[in-house]
C-alpha cells in the first residue's frame, strides 16, 4: 500500500497548512515512522508534517503464512511497544491477532518473551502509525519523495529543506531520522555484487563481510531459499552474536562505584558478569544492567579512552548486546561446526577481476577470495560528506561527535556545538546520534527518544501544549 493513497483522503485538511506549524523529518524508517506516531499523540494541537524519503511507498510486510523464520528481530515483544505508558501494547496487538496465535499456539496467553519476525514488526508500526493519524483530523500529512540535499536555517528561525521539488517549503521543526546516514546503493547488503571469477569456484561460494545480525539473517536467508553452496563470513574482529537466554535476563548490576578508566572498568564489569554467573543469574542480566549505565558511564570517559574502546572494544560490546535468539544462535553454530559455513579474521580490500583481496590477521599479505557473490552486510556510518549532512556542517548546525561515529547530540537529539551550546528545533533521531547516546540505535531506546523529541517540539511550537 502506497502512503500517497492513505494521505490522499486527507489532502483536504491541509488547506490550513501555511497558517500552522510546519515539521518536517528526513527519513521514513523505524526512527521516522516512531517519531511520526510520537508527534502525532503528544502535539495536541494542528501542525502540518512532511516525510522525507526517496521510497515512494511503506511496506505492510509479508503474510505472515510467507515470513521466513530467519528474520527475526533479536529483541524481546515486551521490549518493542510503541506506545509511552503501555509496554504490552505489542504484546496486546499479537494476541488480537488470530492468525498469529494460531501459528504460535504454545505461547498463549501471552508473547512477552518470544522474538518475531520483523516483518510482523513492520505490520504493527505501521498500524499504529495509520491509526494515530486517522485521530488526527487537524493535521496534514504529506511525503516527498525527492532525497533532501540541503538543510539551511534562514534569518526567520525556520530551516530551509532543498530537495528535488520545483518548491522548497519552510520549516519550525526539523527531524533527522536518517538511521546510520545516507548509504549508498551499493553498500546495500541486498545489492550483491557479483565478481567476475565464477570459472575459478570450484563449488557456488557466497562471501558476505561483516559479522553482526545483518550477516546472521542473510546466511540464514540463503540457507532458507535452498542455497546449498559454501559460505565464507570475512569481518574485521570476528566476534558474532552471542545469545540470549531461554527467559528474560532481568538487569543486574553492582551497586559498588564504578571505576573511573576504561581497563578498570572493562575488569569491573568481567567481574560482575563472574559473580553473576556464579550465583545463578546470567551475563546477560549483567548487560542488561550496564545498558542503564551506559550513557553516563561513555560522558564520564576522556576522548582518548572513548578512542580505544571504539578501536578495541566496541566489536566486543556490539556482540553482547546484540544477541540473537537461542534457536536462531544454535542454527548460526551448526553452520559453523559443519564447515558449510567459514568465520575468517582479517581486513577486506577492493575486489578485483580475480576475486576479492583480503588480509587474514596476524598476515602480512594479501590473498584473493574467488566467489560468486560479495554481499556487504556491515553497518557503516554516516556518510558526514554527504550533501545533507555536509550542508548542516558548513552552515554551523551540527558537528560531528568525537569519533565520527555520527552527530554530536544531547539527549534530545539537538546537535550540540563548540561553544556548549545546542541548535534548537533540530533533531536526530536513532543511531545517527550514536557516538553521544549509547545503545540509541536499539529500539526502547528510539522509542523513548521519539517521545521526549516530541514532547520538546510541543514546547517549542505551542508553549501551552500538553499531552492529553
Amino acid at each position: 500500500m502506497t502512503v500517497h493513497g492513505l494521505f490522499s483522503s486527507k489532502s483536504a485538511a491541509a488547506a490550513r497548512a501555511s497558517a500552522i506549524p510546519r515539521i518536517a523529518i528526513v527519513g521514513r524508517g523505524f526512527s521516522g515512522m516512531m517519531t511520526a506516531i510520537a508527534l502525532m499523540k503528544i502535539v495536541r494541537t494542528p501542525f502540518h508534517l512532511q516525510l522525507f524519503d526517496p521510497n515512494s511507498s511503506v511496506s505492510g510486510g509479508q503474510a505472515l503464512s510467507t515470513t521466513r523464520a530467519s528474520t527475526i528481530l533479536n529483541t524481546r515483544v515486551r521490549d518493542l511497544s510503541v506506545s509511552k505508558g503501555d509496554a504490552d501494547d505489542f504484546n496486546d496487538w499479537l494476541c488480537s491477532n488470530a492468525e498469529f496465535r494460531a501459528a504460535v499456539p504454545a505461547a498463549i496467553p501471552g508473547f512477552r518473551q518470544i522474538f518475531v519476525p520483523k516483518d510482523i514488526f513492520s505490520d504493527y508500526v505501521y498500524q499504529r502509525f495509520s491509526e494515530a493519524f486517522s485521530a488526527r483530523r487537524d493535521i496534514s500529512v504529506q511525503v516527498c519523495p525527492e532525497p533532501v540535499v540541503a538543510i539551511r536555517r534562514m534569518h526567520s528561525g525556520r530551516f530551509l529543506l532543498e530537495s528535488g521539488s520545483p518548491t522548497n517549503p519552510l520549516f519550525d521543526i526539523v527531524v533527522l531520522a536518517t538511521g546510520y546516514g545516507l548509504p549508498k546503493a551499493e553498500d546495500r547488503a541486498e545489492d550483491p555484487s557479483p565478481v567476475r571469477a565464477q570459472r575459478l569456484v570450484a563449488r557456488p561460494h557466497t562471501v558476505l563481510l561483516g559479522s553482526g545480525i545483518r550477516v546472521v539473517d542473510q546466511l540464514l536467508q540463503l540457507r532458507d531459499t535452498g542455497y546449498g553452496g559454501q559460505v565464507t563470513i570475512l569481518s574485521r574482529n570476528g566476534f558474532l552474536p552471542q545469545r540470549h537466554t531461554p527467559n528474560s535476563a532481568d538487569p543486574v548490576f553492582p551497586a559498588d562505584a564504578m571505576p573511573g578508566n576504561l581497563s578498570d572498568i572493562l575488569r569491573f564489569i568481567r567481574k560482575a558478569c563472574r559473580e553473576a554467573e556464579a550465583e545463578g543469574r546470567s551475563w546477560q542480566s549483567v548487560m542488561n544492567g550496564l545498558r542503564k549505565h551506559a550513557r553516563s558511564l561513555w560522558r564520564s570517559l576522556p576522548a582518548r579512552e572513548k578512542q580505544q574502546f571504539n578501536r578495541h572494544l566496541r566489536a566486543i560490546y556490539d556482540s553482547h548486546r546484540n544477541r540473537l535468539p537461542e534457536a536462531i544462535h544454535a542454527r548460526l553454530q551448526g553452520e559453523l561446526a559443519s564447515g558449510n559455513t567459514v568465520l575468517r579474521r582479517g581486513v577486506v580490500g577492493r575486489q578485483g577481476l580475480g576475486g576479492l583481496f583480503f588480509r587474514p590477521a596476524g598476515s602480512g599479505a594479501d590473498e584473493i577470495v574467488h566467489a560468486e557473490r560479495v554481499l556487504d552486510c556491515r553497518c557503516r556510518g554516516p556518510q558526514l560528506t554527504s550533501p545533507m549532512i555536509a550542508s548542516l556542517l558548513d552552515e554551523g548546525l551540527a558537528l560531528p561527535d568525537e569519533l565520527s561515529l555520527g552527530l554530536a547530540v544531547d539527549q534530545y537529539g539537538r546537535p550540540c556545538l563548540d561553544d556548549g551550546s545546542v541548535v534548537e528545533d533540530l533533531f536526530a533521531v536513532g543511531p545517527l546520534g550514536l557516538g553521544s547516546l549509547p545503545d540509541i540505535d536499539l529500539v526502547p531506546e528510539i522509542v523513548s527518544q521519539a517521545y521526549a523529541v516530541a514532547e520538546h517540539a510541543a514546547e517549542r511550537v505551542y508553549p501551552c501544549s500538553r499531552a492529553i
